[in-house]
């Protein structure tokens, strides 16, 4: 499946970071990682804190899929309000749910400091906007579950938006303490090249043609003609699991989005907050740390690539149609413009666990706008699951659920 259009931002901002070698001979391992994506950096980077021996397999380059077209937007709210989320799963599982989220930040913030890295982590605010009037009664109902479940939220007048932002055409919104972003591509190579050290294989360029399951391990044969005995598989292979998992359990979803040329006075007003508003499909803003501003959103469900790819002008117009309506006095001058993939379940949450059909095998699938951090939350279940015990989270992101 071709995830992403062919001019995505974070791949030609960083260029080739580094190069694996495709597989060569047979293999062993406690788990094989399929998938190298930020997913797979952080399953892998857990698994070899755990002390497994770990390899790990892509049939890209690694971060080459949807990881170089993604927004990289850190939120810990769901796609799912969590007022509805409550009414779908019930409060307990809905509140985890966005705690874990919540706290996905902080561990990555935490991450990012350990292994210092250069990717641009920054703590920012979140405003999520009523873009209109009768938006507002339900966006309030939010505001409450939010507030009443200890989320940090403030709730800001249609005046107080226009005040802080200059924002026009807006009808008051919900601002939220918790959020962030990060250049999730060089975050996943920086991630990749420590665990490497530390002994993790990396085979790229490295594609699975069938897999043989026997009791307490999986035979994996890749496209070259080698074998690896693993005695677990973790997929971490996002929106690609509809191609390998048959029932209709993912929607996917064409997503596009478009950088400015650099200027850094242009965006001061939102360059400590992500920004993000009640449209259905959503439009959402940030700054890059070299001073553009990001947009995203126009999303259409996916067919093929082509006729992905065939719609970027025509989106580029319509979300900057919506940035000039909130914003007026801004001349946009789009210098990169892209097409991705993503997923969209029944309720806004992941895949996290076993499926019936896959002995020995976990999947960590983050799907929607949270995709890094339900893999962030994916590396403690992970953990969790490789040592027998249970997870909170784990009946809530369950196939099958």
């Amino acid at each position: 499946m071709n995830l992403k259009s062919n001019e995505p931002f974070w791949l030609l901002k960083n260029g080739l970071i580094s190069s694996y070698p495709s597989l060569k001979s047979d293999e062993e391992c406690d788990v094989l990682i399929i998938g190298g994506g930020i997913t797979g950096s952080l399953i892998a980077h857990q698994m070899i804190t755990d002390g497994y021996k770990t390899i790990l397999i892509d049939k890209r380059e690694l971060c080459n899929g949807s990881t170089s077209a993604t927004t990289s937007m850190l939120q810990y709210e769901i796609d799912t309000p969590l007022f509805e989320l409550i009414e779908k799963i019930g409060k307990k599982g809905a509140v985890e749910s966005y705690k874990a989220c919540s706290d996905a930040i902080d561990k990555l913030e935490k991450l990012s400091k350990e292994i210092r890295s250069s990717s641009g982590f920054k703590r920012k605010k979140s405003l999520y906007f009523a873009s209109k009037k009768k938006d507002i009664e339900w966006l309030k109902k939010e505001f409450e579950a939010r507030k009443k479940a200890g989320f940090d939220v403030k709730w800001l007048n249609t005046e107080k938006v226009s005040e802080i932002f200059g924002f026009e055409n807006t009808y008051g919104g919900i601002l939220s303490k918790q959020g962030a972003s990060i250049d999730a591509f060089k975050f996943a190579h920086e991630l990749f090249k420590l665990n490497v050290k530390k002994g993790l294989k990396i085979f790229d360029k490295t594609e699975m043609v069938k897999v043989e399951y026997f009791k307490g391990f999986n035979v994996v044969s890749v496209d070259s003609g080698y074998q690896i005995k693993a005695k677990k598989i973790i997929y971490c292979i996002g929106y690609e699991s509809k191609n390998l998992i048959k029932e209709n359990f993912v929607n996917l979803k064409s997503t596009y989005a478009v950088v400015s040329e650099i200027d850094h006075d242009k965006f001061k007003n939102i360059t400590n907050t992500l920004v993000w508003n009640t449209d259905d499909p959503y439009i959402y803003m940030r700054t890059t740390d070299d001073g553009r501003m990001l947009i995203g959103g126009g999303d259409e469900d996916f067919y093929d690539a082509e006729k992905r790819d065939k719609l970027l002008n025509k989106k580029e117009k319509e979300i900057l149609n919506v940035l000039q309506k909130i914003k007026p006095d801004y001349h946009f001058y789009t210098d990169f413009v892209w097409a991705g993939t993503f997923g969209e379940t029944k309720d806004g949450l992941p895949y996290i666990g076993e499926h019936k059909k896959f002995k020995n095998s976990y999947f960590v699938l983050g799907f929607g706008g949270n995709g890094i951090t339900f893999s962030v939350t994916g590396m403690e279940m992970a953990s969790d699951f490789m040592k027998g015990k249970k997870h909170l989270l784990s009946k809530y992101f369950k196939f099958g659920r």
